[in-house]
């Protein structure tokens, strides 16, 4: 009878190799190289937009005052709404000026009449010289002709400041605009050449807004024109953000460059003319501005593609050989969320904008083209870190029966013992696989 003998640590290196079986056969391969979303760099002519602080002022504003004195018995506008140049305002009593017109109306007709006399005089002793007058005469009744003439111009212009006094007794706006609430009350007393205005008149539409710049930044967009770096527009234009973040939808017009540099702040201040039909800028907003002033040779890199050292400087991943690579950029600004690269990269350079974690210098990776949409979003971005990569070119392939790897964890979990081995049995390392040497002769046979 043939006996065949089972040690239970036999059973144990079989199990421990079925485990270590397709982690050995992993290992030569490795992790796969990391996939990597990429664009490819290009030289285009990008919009030179600088952004700049701004604050809006009225295109025209006035305080009204009074020209005369008086008592005001009518305010005859309301305030808060839009009136029209010439329209009135306030009224002032009347009662004194319209007698000081009657009094420098009868002094006009006064001197009318000295001036005819005066006329006939002179004319009748011109007629008689050397008959009935002498020639002293004649001259005596020249300068009386003289005296009420003059006479007569003086009454005249009493008459028109006479006049003009009656008219300024209603108060007028001379701009069209909107006016503030009155500063004074009727029954107030109001004087000629007095500080304090009445009211105020601003004009919204169109509203103006000033832009600062500093000295230097001229001096370098100068330098650009005349290196041929950029190409200035034929006219200027410029958008505004409104402290709320919203754009305003109104282009602006340049009024006038700056010609002087403030010598407390060191900038230079550009006025530009907007539309403003409904009043949403008002008067003293802070306001930020971006100026198009034309176009220069650059590239554009995403701003989620790049980072900056501790010292702020810029810089990018590209792809090269199959291996990133880190590059230091020099920026000149930004357009549409995206930084405006002068140096740093070349023209066909593949940009990393997607799978940014975790790149070292040297490290292999694989490129998968991506692009934005319209808002800036990455398109068909790479799948997340193990989902879906490829093996690594040249990676040993599992071995043939061997269990695959995320099916080694369960077994490994619960490995099955044969019924006959007691739990003490199970070594702890293949060294322990021997069969021990105090086994029993007869242990368990079979026929």
């Amino acid at each position: 009878m043939k006996t065949t003998f089972f040690p239970a640590s036999a059973t144990a290196v079989a199990m421990l190799l079925t485990l270590t079986g397709p982690l050995a056969a992993q290992a030569p391969g490795g992790m796969p190289p990391k996939q990597v979303g990429v664009v490819e760099a290009t030289v285009q002519n990008v919009p030179r937009i600088v952004t700049l602080p701004g604050r809006a002022v009225a295109e025209s504003s006035t305080h009204i005052r009074p020209r005369v004195s008086g008592i005001v018995t009518e305010i005859s506008y309301e305030p808060g709404q839009p009136i029209d140049a010439d329209a009135p305002m306030f009224r002032i009593d009347d009662t004194t000026y319209r007698a000081n017109l009657a009094s420098a109306t009868a002094q006009v007709a006064s001197a009318q009449a000295q001036v005819t006399e005066a006329d006939a005089a002179f004319s009748r002793a011109e007629r008689l010289v050397g008959s009935g007058s002498t020639q002293a005469q004649v001259d005596t009744a020249r300068a009386a002709r003289d005296q009420a003439r003059a006479a007569l111009a003086a009454a005249q212009a009493d008459l028109t400041l006479s006049e003009a006094q009656l008219g300024w007794t209603t108060v007028t706006s001379p701009i069209a605009g909107v006016a503030s609430v009155a500063a004074i009350s009727v029954g107030d007393l109001v004087t000629e050449g007095q500080a304090d205005p009445m009211a105020t008149v601003i004009q919204l539409d169109p509203i103006e807004v000033d832009m600062y710049a500093p000295s230097s930044r001229f001096m370098t967009l100068m330098d650009d024109v005349g290196d041929g770096v950029l190409q200035l527009n034929d006219a200027l234009s410029a958008t505004l953000t409104l402290e709320n973040g919203r754009v305003y939808q109104t282009t602006g017009t340049l009024v006038a460059p700056g010609v002087t540099v403030s010598t407390s702040t060191g900038s230079i201040d550009t006025r530009f003319r907007f539309e403003n039909p409904d009043n949403t800028i008002l008067p003293g907003m802070f306001l930020r501005g971006q100026i198009d002033l034309g176009t220069t040779q650059a590239f554009l890199v995403s701003q989620q593609a790049t980072t900056r050292d501790k010292l702020g400087d810029l810089s990018v991943w590209i792809v090269a050989d199959g291996k990133v690579a880190n590059r230091a950029l020099t920026e000149d600004g930004t357009y549409e969320q995206q930084w405006i690269v002068t140096d740093g990269l070349a023209d066909g350079d593949m940009v990393v904008v997607d799978g940014l974690a975790g790149l070292v210098e040297g490290a292999e990776v694989v490129s998968v083209p991506v692009t934005f949409d319209e808002n800036g979003v990455i398109r068909d971005p790479v799948p997340a870190e193990g989902a879906g990569q490829p093996p690594a070119e040249g990676a040993a392939a599992p071995a043939e029966g061997a269990a695959p790897a995320d099916a080694a964890a369960p077994e490994a979990a619960t490995p099955a013992a044969p019924a006959d081995a007691p739990a003490e049995s199970v070594p702890a390392t293949p060294a322990d696989a021997a069969a021990p040497t105090d086994a029993p002769a007869d242990a368990s046979a079979t026929e």
